[in-house]
């Protein structure tokens, strides 16, 4: 995938605050609110083993089926609502169950169910949809030193944003996979890798061989850079990524399965990327949890170094001179090859 232009950012530019998604989405979550019948009992769900005494709310109705990808009604909308007011991001609400819904089930099966990840399904059954429009409290594991932080449970493979102790996002996520890896890559200028002087004044991408290996480090990291757009970097293309740990960015991508995929990175769906670089700010904290131990106890580690490809050297060698040389052979009058030396004197006496 190709990027666009790349002009130069501070490394020390403040994250934005606002999304105009996230607001048109709570206004609809206000007018569809009033629309709960206030005669059922409500059930509590905490995502953490903190505890809450919140007085539950006026409930959505009641579903008679179950709701996966591609079903459309009120009830689909109902679904969407509630998953917006929990901030698990279901995309549009409109009534119909795309992709992005899909995946909201997907991290409120994760987190709040304790689903194991490979078993999530999607599919919002009449008893789930109980769970769900009950008083479900999604509480942080960590009081930060920041306003405003992120939580990273890597067994669940979710991710979720704090504000003064709430969430204000909820995403499904896959990190790396813990496996090595060598690829040719692309660079964009300004990204490491490709970022001298000399080559953010070139304003070209580098194409390199590199090897690494795919591990999320557990920890406490802080927010520094981000960029808007498609980058391309050592660890693959990233949408808007948002940086914590040298190369190691939480970005949008096209493929977030459910099991860890990534070179390290924490990959968010796209439509979601849009949302999160507004609910971080420079130097906020971001907790990545590994269910071993607890952040505090690994500190800031740094990823795995990446190396040349030390095969890498053979691969242009043997690739680039046929797309140089085919297109030469065929337009000159004169052969160069041994073979068609017997064939080119008929070529040259049949006009």
């Amino acid at each position: 995938m190709s990027s666009p232009n790349y002009t130069p950012r501070s490394n020390t530019r403040t994250l934005g605050v606002s999304a105009a998604l996230v607001m048109a989405v709570m206004v609809v979550v206000a007018v569809v609110v009033e629309q709960r019948a206030d005669d059922e009992p409500a059930r509590q769900v905490v995502a953490t083993t903190s505890t809450s005494t919140t007085a539950p709310k006026v409930l959505l109705p009641r579903i008679t089926r179950n709701l996966a990808e591609g079903v459309e009604g009120e009830d689909v909308r109902n679904l969407q609502v509630r998953l917006a007011e929990l901030k698990f991001a279901p995309g549009p609400i409109d009534g119909i169950y795309g992709r992005a819904t899909v995946q909201a089930v997907w991290a409120f099966e994760k987190l709040v169910l304790q689903v194991p990840r490979d078993d999530a399904t999607g599919v919002v059954t009449p008893e789930m949809w109980d769970v769900l429009r009950g008083d479900v409290q999604i509480l942080p594991r960590r009081q930060a030193d920041t306003p405003r932080h992120a939580e990273v449970y890597l067994p669940e493979q979710v991710i979720v944003t704090f504000l003064a102790g709430r969430p204000t996002l909820i995403s499904h996520m896959s990190s790396g996979d813990g496996k090595p890896w060598c690829e040719e890559v692309v660079i964009d200028p300004g990204e490491a890798g490709n970022d001298s002087p000399e080559q953010i004044e070139k304003g070209e991408q580098l194409k390199v061989g590199v090897c690494g290996e795919s591990i999320t480090p557990a920890g406490i990291f802080t927010f520094y850079r981000r960029s808007t757009g498609t980058r391309e970097t050592k660890l693959g293309t990233l949408y808007n990524p948002v940086y914590f740990n040298a190369g190691i960015a939480v970005h949008g991508a096209i493929l977030v399965p459910l099991k860890p995929a990534s070179h390290g990175c924490i990959r968010i769906p796209m439509s979601v990327a849009t949302l999160f670089p507004s609910m971080v700010q420079f130097r906020d904290r971001i907790y990545v949890f590994d269910g071993i131990k607890e952040p505090e106890e690994y500190g800031s580690p740094l990823p795995p170094a990446d190396r040349p490809d030390p095969n890498y050297t053979t691969v242009p060698t043997t690739t680039v001179p046929p797309t140089t040389t085919l297109p030469v052979a065929t337009s000159l009058p004169t052969p160069t090859t041994a073979q068609p030396t017997t064939s080119v004197p008929t070529a040259t006496t049949l006009p």
